[in-house]
């Protein structure tokens, strides 16, 4: 995102553009964000922290790398996935998105959110009831190194009794990844006992220990672990 002055200029100037007309803040903010290119301020602030992190965490993303973004509904995991997509794109990257739980309609207005480019020829999305491992190998192969493909989520793949338990498959999938130098990122969900205070009542973020495993899987196979809560986020590497 190229805006025109440091956000927190832009707060200011709306500031002093709600006194200098007696508009109410909001609607100030409102006109700020439509010079910068936006219907609404809350438009130019999901973009913005959307971007930022995938910014920084696809910078640290290799061609191979598999990547989890693991965290509770409602804590933006998905924004930043889409918005590793939107980067990727933005970029003349090949991308993907794999779903079993979204419609292409609301894939597209999710990336549109985070900001890809639109249309797209390099995108591909798939919401077939058949994603597993075995089916995302497939559609990808032949695609360019860098490519970077969102699979939304995990533990859907463990969801079929035909499909191969989730440990293969995430070996599969890491397999794949090294070959052909495509970049996958899942999602995945964090166990609902997941406790946001420790024993003095500190914020905590969630970390390997609270992603939902229905099945053993290991986990070391992934290159970098993202743990979002709360506005929060952690990028580490698995132990």
């Amino acid at each position: 995102m190229r805006l025109s002055a440091p956000i927190f200029r832009l707060k200011r100037e709306a500031r002093l553009l709600a006194r200098q007309t007696a508009i109410p803040l909001h609607a100030a903010l409102d006109r700020i964000a439509a010079r910068e290119g936006y219907t609404r301020w809350s438009h130019l602030a999901a973009r913005l922290s959307a971007r930022e992190p995938a910014e920084k965490l696809l910078d640290m993303l290799k061609p191979g790398a598999m990547v989890l973004i693991a965290a509770r509904p409602n804590q933006g995991k998905t924004m930043l996935g889409l918005g590793l997509v939107a980067e990727a794109a933005r970029a003349g990257r090949f991308t993907a998105v794999f779903t079993l739980d979204w419609t292409e309609k609301q894939v597209l207005a999710g990336l549109a959110e985070a900001g890809a480019p639109s249309p797209s020829p390099r995108l591909l999305i798939d919401t077939s009831d058949a994603i597993a491992a075995s089916h995302i190998s497939a559609r990808l192969e032949g695609m360019p190194r860098g490519t970077v493909a969102m699979i939304d989520y995990l533990q859907l793949l463990d969801q079929a009794r035909t499909t191969p338990p989730l440990a293969d498959q995430i070996a599969a999938l890491k397999g794949f990844a090294e070959r052909s130098g495509v970049i996958l990122v899942l999602l995945s969900q964090i166990d609902r006992r997941f406790d946001r205070r420790d024993t003095v009542g500190a914020p905590v973020l969630p970390g390997p220990g609270d992603i939902r495993l229905p099945n053993p899987a290991d986990l070391s196979l992934f290159d970098r672990m993202v743990f979002l809560d709360g506005g929060e986020i952690q990028i580490t590497r698995p132990i």
